[in-house]
């Protein structure tokens, strides 16, 4: 079997094997990395963010942090138990900390370690606002988004590499390639994707939060003041990591309803 021939199998056998199926979706996944390889260098890294920045500790949003994030874990248990993965965030370490830094964001590492900035507060304004956020967060890492973020990216090396080998040595011919591929990779399958975890996240987020007791349609409101708190500065959406406002809010008027009717098989009323 020739060179050429040998790099298409090898690549083709990789994206196979790479393949793991969704509890949330039923369908395959792009993931080659276990909780075991990914979980002890993230919370590695969320100790070292905590002891470079400067931590809230001891302040009724602390609290309400660590109260919000608490009844969400225990929701997302209870969600996943009914799925029928009782044990699928046995690996799971949560924690919720409270940064003050001025940036609107939250993020969660995977493992379920969650940052808030205290930048958000204010344009989170309620608990049920800022219990979207962190669902969305959450849900990110119960979805391996971060892990399969780093599949695409290992995927998306390797097909540089087989296919500067199958053009072979002509320069022109590499540059040529190497151009439209970065580009034609980068908007049509890795910020595509990008944008597909945001809307899964955005789903399975505000279904958890609604299970724990939040108002669904608070994550309307939320991206309706996201919006607006950006003053329109966002880049076209086919050029960005995420959905535009616009979309979101839309999809999120789909997703309340479903998140409200989810909520009341577990005997929960969120919009009481």
């Amino acid at each position: 079997m020739k060179l050429k021939q040998l790099i298409l199998v090898f690549i083709t056998l990789a994206l196979v094997l790479s393949c793991k199926t969704s509890p949330f979706t039923g369908k395959k996944t792009f993931n080659a990395y276990s909780n075991e390889q990914i979980f002890p260098s993230s919370f590695q890294q969320y100790n070292q963010f905590l002891a470079e920045n400067n931590v809230v500790r001891g302040t009724a949003e602390a609290a309400e942090v660590k109260r919000v994030g608490d009844r969400i874990a225990v929701a997302a248990e209870r969600y996943m138990t009914a799925l029928g993965y009782p044990n699928y965030l046995d690996d799971y370490q949560w924690e919720y900390n409270l940064i003050k830094d001025d940036a609107v964001n939250a993020f969660c590492m995977p493992g379920g370690k969650i940052v808030v900035f205290t930048g958000l507060l204010p344009v989170a304004e309620t608990e049920a606002g800022l219990a979207m956020v962190m669902g969305h967060e959450l849900a990110h890492a119960m979805a391996n988004h971060g892990a399969q973020r780093m599949t695409a990216a290992q995927a998306q090396s390797l097909g540089a590499v087989a296919g500067s080998v199958l053009i072979g040595n002509d320069p022109q011919k590499q540059q040529i390639f190497n151009q439209a591929y970065g580009l034609g990779t980068t908007v049509g399958g890795m910020l595509p994707f990008s944008r597909s975890h945001e809307n899964q996240a955005d789903e399975i987020g505000t279904i958890i939060a609604a299970i724990a007791g939040y108002d669904p349609y608070a994550a309307i409101s939320l991206w309706e003041r996201m919006r607006a708190a950006s003053g329109g500065q966002a880049p076209p959406e086919f050029l960005s990591t995420h959905p535009s406002a616009d979309t979101r809010i839309a999809r999120l008027k789909e997703i309340a309803p479903r998140a409200v009717a989810e909520a009341q098989k577990f005997g929960v009323n969120p919009t009481k």
